[in-house]
């Protein structure tokens, strides 16, 4: 019963994600001809990670996003088995955010939230989509890395997707989370759908990479479980 509890929370996390980040994005025409249309986006999707992190965040963790779901995973702080249900709680959410805003929104008659190539790039909208994920996933590993970080890190968390945003937006939209770049792209169709995987892709790489290089900077976060086994071998 623990289990289905957390899985319907990153459903009902993921589907409030999409339906106010992308959402908001629809709704203000978010451009970079359009500063305040622009920053309130960006707010949007930081604003819901706060929201959802004091609200699930102490059932499901609130990851709401399969590259945190990944860095974890990497980190041994959930098994395999754990992030695919995850991974599939959060697509769900996801496509029935996007869902929703196709009953409100005709995703022909706009960006529909979804993200998109800079440049026309490949190799240029990954660096970039790779680079702001490991940002936001570096924060995340540092604030919840201890305990007494508890009170802040839903603040801390949705302020560095915020800043993310901010920078990224006017590149590629910013997905730095493969089921919300799903979701609208699924419902878009064309090219939002044909580039899509450059949205999952490069976030995971972002990710993992992330908590890689944080093992190595915080030995500390190295799981007690982990520990005992390095110890078994030594011996």
């Amino acid at each position: 019963m623990d289990s289905l509890r957390k899985y319907l929370a990153e459903i009902i996390g993921t589907f409030v994600l999409v339906v106010f980040g992308c959402g908001t994005a629809i709704v203000t025409g978010c451009s970079l001809e359009r500063p305040a249309a622009y920053l309130l986006t960006a707010l949007a999707f930081g604003l819901v990670i706060v929201a959802m992190a004091y609200s699930i965040g102490n059932i499901s963790g609130c990851h709401i996003n399969p590259a945190v779901s990944l860095a974890m995973f990497v980190n041994k702080k959930m098994s395999l088995q754990d992030m695919l249900l995850y991974w599939c709680s959060q697509l769900v959410g996801a496509c029935g955010g996007a869902l929703l805003l196709s009953v409100f929104f005709n995703p022909a008659d706009s960006g529909f939230g979804c993200n998109g190539l800079f440049d026309n790039d490949v190799a240029k909208s990954f660096v970039i989509e790779g680079v702001l994920t490991f940002v936001f996933i570096l924060a995340i590993l540092g604030v919840t890395s201890k305990i007494e970080n508890g009170n802040i890190a839903g603040i801390v968390i949705g302020l560095t997707l915020t800043l993310v945003h901010i920078l990224g937006i006017g590149f590629t939209g910013t997905s730095v989370n493969p089921a919300r770049s799903i979701g609208p792209a699924l419902f878009k169709g064309g090219e939002a759908l044909e580039n899509v995987w450059i949205f999952i892709v490069a976030p995971l790489f972002g990710a993992a990479l992330a908590a890689i290089i944080y093992r190595f900077l915080d030995p500390s976060s190295v799981t007690k479980k982990e520990k005992k086994e390095e110890a078994k071998k030594e011996a």
